[in-house]
């Protein structure tokens, strides 16, 4: 979204209320949560963003990841399906939503998400030592827009 801010100050409500879909009654109890006001104004920083979701390691892998392999998310979180391989595991989005999740959050707190700490997860499959089939394991990184 390229918009500046006086305007999307005057197209904020109309926007939400198209985009989600509301009421006037539905739109008027959005706004009448104040977090929701600065949310959004936030939003449009979020919008420049990417969140990466690189593989840095990846070992018998059903769904065919690799290490370099990347899941890539708008700053909102929608995994872009355009800009991601052919096949995504639903097991290593599960394990990745809650990156995504953290990085959003810290965000909005006005901290870099790439200050995390704790930026690597793995899949759901154990790998073979385990018993398993395989295991891939994710960082996170937010980055600007191309």
């Amino acid at each position: 979204m390229d918009i500046d801010k006086p305007t999307w100050q005057k197209l904020k409500w109309g926007f939400i209320k198209k985009h989600l879909h509301y009421n006037d009654e539905e739109l008027e109890q959005f706004k009448s949560n104040p977090r929701n006001e600065l949310l959004l104004d936030k939003s449009l920083e979020l919008a420049n963003k990417r969140i990466i979701i690189t593989i840095i390691d990846a070992h018998g892998c059903n769904s065919g990841h690799k290490t370099g392999d990347k899941f890539v998310f708008d700053g909102s979180g929608n995994l872009l399906s355009k800009e991601n391989p052919d096949k995504v595991c639903v097991f290593a989005l599960n394990a990745a939503a809650t990156l995504v999740y953290t990085a959003c959050e810290l965000f909005y707190a006005g901290v870099d998400p790439n200050t995390m700490k704790f930026k690597r997860i793995n899949c759901f499959d154990v790998g073979l030592p385990c018993g398993g089939w395989g295991k891939i394991v994710m960082e996170i990184s937010m980055v600007d827009k191309e």
